[in-house]
């Protein structure tokens, strides 16, 4: 497992836009009792040379829940690195094609994650660009050998990234006016009690689970899945980004999740908390932001969807990213035929950036 975690330094060393993992959070992903993996199973795969370096790894994953939702048999690969070489890149995915058919999967995708919150989509644009905690980062030579292996494309994912404009943009303005006043809905921001003692925490998770429901691969968190999240990601958040929208009666029914980027404090911490990457990771957190914006998730109940909810958010959010200083906010990878959301940006002169893919192939 220490060749798995730290291959990834010699793939990228020098490379000036590759932002590490934490080397805890990729260990986490493996530990038997990670809530995740209740109805997934996982295996890592390490490649080694002739004198016995480690130059490739991989996971396969194996979703059961996604399985019975999409009627599907996929066996997924995830945290795939290698070196270029075909033999490399062969070896390692012919393991996970191995490991899922032994296991009656008749399909290979990838790369994903165990579920959608995890990091997936091979970039196959834009490698000039500094990744983020969210997103994987590869090098180009990598989707050259997904086509070699007979490898082709299931779907896209394409991030968005826009100028944070002084002022909210008056189309904005306009509809959020609106839908404060037509449908009674308010923006408030949550607080720790509001989070960990009020339910707001698991609420908020609950609406992703509805509001995502539709999208490619994606399958409902647990309620043991969703503790875990809301007690390590909440509390480093600053709640100023956390908007969330509710209706006349109270309820929940939109949420943006954003934060500041954390891409460079990364960089500097080298996935590694000890002895001084937390202290990197704390400044940018509460001390001194990066010029980014991360726009992580925006949710919204679909049965408010088109109300005006996303106009709420940003109503919300820009003012609060002007005085944070962030000059640019970029959103996490988005379905490329998701036309609804995409389009939502165009006030904002949206560039689409970062094409990201997910490769398919049958194995039987």
């Amino acid at each position: 497992m220490d060749d798995f975690v730290r291959l990834p330094n010699r793939i990228y060393a020098g490379n000036p836009y590759y932002v590490p993992d934490l080397e805890i959070d990729v260990r986490e992903t493996f530990d038997p009792q990670s809530p995740a993996l209740d109805q997934s199973e996982i295996q890592a795969f390490v490649a080694y040379d002739a004198k016995g370096e480690p130059v490739g790894r991989v996971a396969g994953i194996i979703n059961h829940r996604a399985n019975e939702k999409w009627h599907q048999l996929n066996v997924r690969f995830g945290f795939i690195e290698f070196v270029d070489d075909l033999s490399v890149s062969s070896a390692l995915l012919n393991a996970v094609e191995a490991w899922g058919r032994e296991r009656g999967m008749t399909r290979v995708q990838g790369p994903m994650g165990i579920f959608d919150f995890d990091k997936e989509g091979m970039l196959v644009e834009d490698f000039d660009q500094l990744g983020s905690m969210i997103t994987i980062y590869n090098p180009p030579y990598y989707p050259r050998h997904m086509e070699a292996l007979g490898y082709e494309k299931e779907v896209d994912w394409v991030q968005v990234l826009i100028e944070v404009p002084r002022e909210v943009p008056a189309r904005y303005a306009r509809v959020a006016r609106l839908s404060e006043e037509m449908f009674g809905l308010r923006v408030r921001k949550l607080t720790g009690v509001d989070i960990f003692k009020r339910g707001y925490g698991k609420k908020v998770f609950e609406l992703l689970n509805q509001a995502y429901a539709p999208l490619f691969g994606y399958t409902e968190l647990s309620d043991r899945q969703i503790d875990l999240y809301v007690r390590r990601y909440f509390p480093l958040i600053d709640k100023r980004l956390i908007p969330v929208v509710e209706n006349e009666a109270g309820e929940l029914i939109g949420v943006a999740i954003t934060m500041g980027s954390l891409s460079h404090a990364l960089r500097k911490a080298n996935g590694r908390l000890l002895p001084f990457g937390w202290f990197h990771l704390l400044r940018s957190l509460k001390w001194r932001n990066e010029e980014k914006a991360e726009m992580l998730l925006i949710a919204v109940r679909p049965d408010y969807q088109g109300l005006g909810v996303n106009a709420l958010f940003f109503h919300d959010l820009i003012p609060i990213y002007n005085r944070c200083h962030f000059r640019w906010a970029e959103t996490g990878p988005q379905l490329e035929d998701n036309v609804r959301e995409l389009s939502q940006w165009k006030p904002l002169h949206p560039t689409l950036t970062k094409r990201r893919r997910c490769y398919k192939k049958e194995i039987k």
